[in-house]
């Protein structure tokens, strides 16, 4: 029975010493992707040694520093490969992976992409499509986008381009607060153009 027990926990023993060895293999693999040197991988003599609480143990030599990182069972992290000073430290680098991965996901999740909307407005435009236009134009920069407002001079209307100022400005008060003139309404061809930006803390 005692010789059971024993070549059971033997056994058992070896298998958790294959699946570390799998896992670190993986690791190695991932960490190749992320341009990480880590573990046996580490090709200096020595190191200068960081735990895993950021402590210092000093300067050691590489066999040292593995064997202490895997006695607790984490990974060693060249973090600085200076060849006068080689910096390491001991990590669970599976969870340092997953987490800087997540940090890159998020940022690139709050990262706002700017695009240019257009709004086109008329000389003689009625109250209820003005507003139609304010709202869509609102709503364009609370998204953090660039608003293009564009008024098209038709036929005889090219006699009244200054009219379209006066268009302009009103559609900027009804915008409101959510709005800053990025660039100014100017004549281009048969139309007038102006460009609105959202409004930054700073020009609250």
């Amino acid at each position: 029975m005692r010789r059971n027990v024993a070549d059971e926990a033997t056994n058992t023993a070896k298998r958790q010493k294959m699946r570390r060895e799998l896992i670190r293999r993986c690791l190695i693999a991932r960490s190749n992707k992320h341009n990480h040197t880590i573990n046996e991988n580490i090709r200096v003599d020595n190191v200068r040694l960081i735990d895993e609480e950021g402590n210092q143990v000093g300067i050691v030599s590489t066999d040292e520093a593995l064997d202490l990182a895997y006695s607790r069972d984490l990974d060693l992290v060249l973090m600085s490969d200076n060849p006068a000073n080689p910096v390491a430290r001991m990590m669970d680098y599976g969870k340092f992976v997953y987490e800087q991965s997540k940090r890159e996901r998020e940022a690139r999740r709050n990262q706002q992409t700017t695009s240019l909307k257009e709004v086109q407005l008329k000389l003689t435009t009625e109250e209820h499509d003005t507003n139609v236009k304010v709202r869509a134009a609102q709503r364009f920069l609370e998204n953090g986008d660039r608003v293009k407002v564009v008024i098209r001079f038709r036929g005889r209307e090219m006699a009244f381009q200054n009219q379209g100022y006066d268009v302009m400005k009103d559609f900027i008060e009804k915008v409101g607060d959510a709005c800053q003139i990025d660039r100014e309404p100017r004549i281009e061809g048969r139309h007038m153009v102006m460009y609105l930006t959202p409004r930054s803390e700073s020009g609250k």
